[in-house]
């Protein structure tokens, strides 16, 4: 992993709820969704959270799994093999396999979802023809009566 200039002492930094809505556009009730389903573990200060570096690369992951269509479950899942201490070779092989599996998920829904839109761009055609032929069918009507 390449670290950027001055990343180092960022990890030191917290973020408020409202520094992660804004940056991530997300709700506040997302970050709380995502804390109680043990996904985000911000410290707490009265009654202000107040979310870490790791808080805010597991958002980034979080947001980014659900992009691609990984439940809350598999993500989860996923951020809690970090925790094994055995150098992320665990988590890069879960990882490395519920990616494909996802992957090769995304693409059988491509052809899906191709299929469908041409069928659909099928009946829009027919519909259309139909609507066509009834209007030019009714105008004619219209002039003849």
């Amino acid at each position: 992993m390449v670290v950027k200039s001055g990343e180092h002492e960022n990890r030191d930094r917290t973020y408020s709820i409202t520094e992660l809505c804004k940056e991530f556009e997300v709700t506040p009730r997302t970050l709380r969704f995502y804390e109680q389903k043990g996904l985000l573990s911000p410290a707490r200060r009265g009654w202000t959270r107040l979310f870490s570096y790791r808080d805010r690369a597991r958002l980034k992951l979080i947001l980014r799994g659900k992009k691609v269509g990984f439940s809350l479950e598999e993500i989860k899942e996923l951020l809690d093999l970090y925790s094994l201490r055995d150098g992320q070779l665990t988590q890069l092989r879960v990882a490395s396999t519920k990616m494909r599996e996802r992957l090769d998920a995304l693409q059988v829904q491509r052809v899906e979802l191709d299929e469908a839109i041409l069928d659909l761009q099928r009946t829009v055609e027919i519909v259309d023809g139909m609507l066509k032929e009834r209007t030019e069918g009714n105008a004619v009507k219209a002039k003849a009566g």
